[in-house]
């Protein structure tokens, strides 16, 4: 019987000390994050889109060549 119990926690502490090391280790190693390209908004119609796709004319910022064309839109 002691022999039993023995085993049950050497294997009891094998699996406790193997879930420590692997969780250890994933969490030294963080995802890498992924930077949100800067939003702008539309002078015409509001609508917000990354900066790397929106036109810029006179430091405002629209969504289509339409709206560039068009201008803001008046309050």
């Amino acid at each position: 019987m002691l022999r039993l119990l023995f085993w049950i926690a050497l294997i009891a502490a094998a699996v406790w000390f193997w879930r420590k090391f692997k969780r250890s280790t994933s969490a030294t190693t963080p995802p890498p994050e992924q930077s949100a390209a800067p939003m702008v908004r539309c002078a015409h119609c509001g609508v917000h889109l990354p900066r790397d796709r929106a036109l810029s004319l006179e430091q405002q910022w629209y969504c289509s060549q339409p709206h560039l064309e068009q201008g803001p839109r008046p309050s």
